[in-house]
């Protein structure tokens, strides 16, 4: 082989060598690319609770939190669900929300509730109009009973109830027990009993006949509250007093993150949060201790544009709703809403005067972004946005 032969074999090797280094290089980089995307599309899952649609208006690019829900492969699911059902059945296409229904005025008595009507046909119109504006009608491909395991059945006067903490929920409970024959009066039953009990079923004790059937059939209800005053609310309760589950489950990992040169008592107990702390919790994406129903959003609770809620009830209306409310569903004419606070009962209740002390331990960034973490639940609901 002479000299140009040898050249030009070189030549045509260095060529084809160059080639395929841009091959492999394009190829690398569509599988970073396709990486990457997938890893966007994971962050939006998680922070939107596994919503995924696109939607219109303020969100536009952003994940729809009111949209499909992806399926996932590690839902427990109930016992008796196990045995009758193959977990293939779970992901049958069913259509949410269930039709909302004219509130059932038969058994309202009485001229004095005009008001209160009137008020709550405005809510159900405005989180109607809300949800129609930002979501369309969309195939639910997930559990079903993953939307409905914060709701609570009372069979008798067919009612559901979606439980939000902090917003009069341990009452309301002690009221379904009532009506329900548990028990005969509210204000005999202790807070364990309503809490650990285990005296009410929820929806998701039901196989999907039953848990469909229920949401298009029964009244279904829910109270909310302020976002602001329910997180104060729940940051007190739980960290501004004794408590063997919060101060040794979040106290401690919230201590530890958060808290420079902390004293090795309380990394011990995880008693003393401080509210800065906690809201600096609240707002890690790389959460140490994971999210708690008593501070959770209301729209990740119970899904109010995908389960249409026939009575929404306010926290800051709450014993006129509530009485209302009993009158709607024929409850006994005795049974009044109860009146008196569950727990710490000396303490001064959570106001408007009392957030507004307890958000000035916060710099203006952060009651920024705390107001951002419930924005759709001071939209839903029609809450002022508190001036940050």
């Amino acid at each position: 082989m002479n000299l140009r032969q040898i050249f030009v074999s070189v030549l045509l090797f260095g060529v084809a060598g160059l080639l395929l280094f841009m091959y492999l290089q394009a190829w690398i980089e569509e599988q970073h690319t396709e990486s990457g995307k997938k890893l966007q599309q994971e962050t939006i899952n998680q922070v939107f609770g596994n919503f995924h649609t696109f939607c219109s208006g303020p969100w536009r690019g952003r994940a729809d939190p009111f949209g499909v829900v992806a399926a996932s492969s590690g839902s427990r699911l109930p016992e008796q669900q196990q045995t009758s059902e193959s977990p293939l059945s779970w992901f049958r296409g069913v259509y949410l929300p269930p039709a909302l229904h004219p509130l059932n005025k038969t058994f309202v008595r009485g001229g004095e509730w005009q008001d209160t009507d009137s008020t709550q046909e405005k809510r159900r119109a405005f989180l109607q109009d809300f949800c129609r504006k930002y979501n369309s009608r969309k195939k639910l491909q997930t559990h079903l009973v993953h939307l409905v395991s914060r709701i609570y059945v009372e069979d008798r006067h067919k009612v559901l109830y979606c439980e939000v903490p902090k917003a009069g929920c341990s009452n309301w409970k002690r009221v379904l027990m009532v009506l329900s024959g548990l028990a005969a009066s509210a204000n005999n039953i202790s807070h364990d009993d309503v809490h650990y009990g285990k005296h009410l079923r929820k929806l998701d004790s039901y196989d999907l006949k039953g848990i469909y059937t229920r949401l298009n059939t029964y009244t279904k209800f829910i109270f909310v509250r302020d976002p602001m005053e329910r997180l104060v609310s729940a940051f007190r309760d739980k960290f501004e007093h004794p408590n063997s589950y919060y101060h040794p489950v979040f106290g401690k990992a919230i201590i530890k993150k958060y808290r420079q040169n902390a004293d090795e008592e309380a990394l011990k107990t995880g008693s003393g949060v401080k509210f800065k702390e906690f809201i600096q919790y609240l707002l890690d994406s790389h959460r140490p201790i994971g999210m708690d129903i008593h501070w959770e959003q209301v729209s990740k609770l119970c899904y109010p544009c995908l389960i249409n809620y026939d009575f929404i009830g306010k926290f800051e209306t709450l014993e006129e709703d509530a009485n209302y409310f009993l009158q709607l569903v024929g409850a006994p004419a005795n049974l009044k809403f109860p009146k008196f606070k569950d727990r710490h009962s000396s303490d001064e209740r959570t106001s408007t005067e009392v957030v507004r002390q307890y958000l000035k331990e916060l710099s203006k960034e952060e009651r920024q972004l705390t107001y951002d973490f419930y924005y759709l639940d001071y939209l839903m609901f029609n809450y002022t946005s508190p001036l940050v």
